[in-house]
């Protein structure tokens, strides 16, 4: 037997040996599937109850054992849900308060982080962490001397009371300010060359770069404002100014004699829940790009 063929023979008896040690690494892969798809199913079968719910009518929400396919109550319970909450209206405010609080957060902490990074003055350092501090006070402690300022300008029951007090953010600054260290000094010596101003070269620069990082903070930033709930309830006393996440309380009962309508609550809350999910789904590639890219 030639020295070539005696070769061919151990390799194709080494594969022979090895082929067997790939079993473990698909057992791994079932097992982590497994664990995922269970993982799902607990974050997705309550989702899955309140919209079952929402198709059912009162008798049928309150047998046991519970009904757990939807039935034929959809449209019904659904426009009910409209009418009563007037959840047309409540989810323009939400909407026009999510918006608005993301994009004012956004800029905000776009410029915060630009002049914090690019800008040489004495004190930056301990602005930045001044702003960074601020995290350890969220909303409700503030909640009072943010509520006599928004008095004092007369703001109580108006889109800037709801939205500009939650428009500073400090996690955002910070994110920001990571990015833009993540970019070279040459970029900015080469435009300062090219005759650029510090706001060109932040919208024609800077901001280009940035579109996937503020694509996927406003995910997080919309979803922070969409589900506000002490805030405004503390600002708005008129039901033409409230939010949705306040507004499903109207689908409660005020008797106590009647039974709860949970499959109009639940229609109500799966109709709160259509537009943070449809901006996730929307924005879905941004988001996890804008993630990964934060990370390198």
């Amino acid at each position: 037997m030639s020295a070539v063929g005696a070769g061919q023979l151990e390799r194709v008896r080494v594969g022979a040996v090895a082929a067997p040690r790939k079993k473990p690494f698909l057992w791994n892969a079932v097992i982590i599937h497994a664990l995922l798809i269970a993982c799902i199913a607990v974050v997705v079968f309550p989702l899955y109850y309140a919209f079952v719910i929402s198709t059912q009518d009162v008798q049928e929400v309150v047998q046991r054992p519970p009904r757990l396919v939807p039935s034929s109550h959809l449209l019904e319970n659904y426009a009910q849900a409209w009418r009563k909450a007037h959840m047309g209206r409540m989810l323009l405010n939400s909407l026009v308060m999510a918006v608005a609080v993301a994009v004012g957060k956004i800029v905000i902490s776009m410029l915060s982080a630009f002049a914090i990074v690019y800008f040489d003055f004495r004190g930056r350092m301990l602005c930045f962490w001044m702003i960074f501090v601020t995290l350890m006070l969220p909303v409700p402690v503030r909640l009072m001397s943010t509520y006599e300022v928004i008095g004092t300008l007369g703001w109580i029951n108006t889109y800037q009371g709801l939205a500009i007090p939650l428009m500073a953010s400090a996690t955002a600054t910070f994110l920001f300010r990571q990015f833009y260290l993540t970019i070279p000094n040459e970029l900015a010596e080469a435009a300062q060359l090219d005759g650029a101003g510090p706001i060109r070269f932040l919208f024609q620069f800077l901001l280009p770069l940035s579109w996937a990082n503020i694509a996927a903070l406003f995910v997080v930033l919309f979803i922070f404002g969409w589900n506000q709930y002490l805030w405004p309830l503390l600002i708005t006393n008129t039901e033409a100014m409230r939010t949705v996440v306040i507004g499903l309380e109207e689908l409660i009962p005020r008797s106590g004699t009647e039974l709860p309508t949970w499959n109009l609550i639940m229609a109500g809350a799966m109709m709160a829940l259509l537009p943070p999910v449809a901006i996730i789904i929307f924005m879905q590639r941004w988001f996890v790009k804008g993630l990964i890219e934060s990370e390198k």
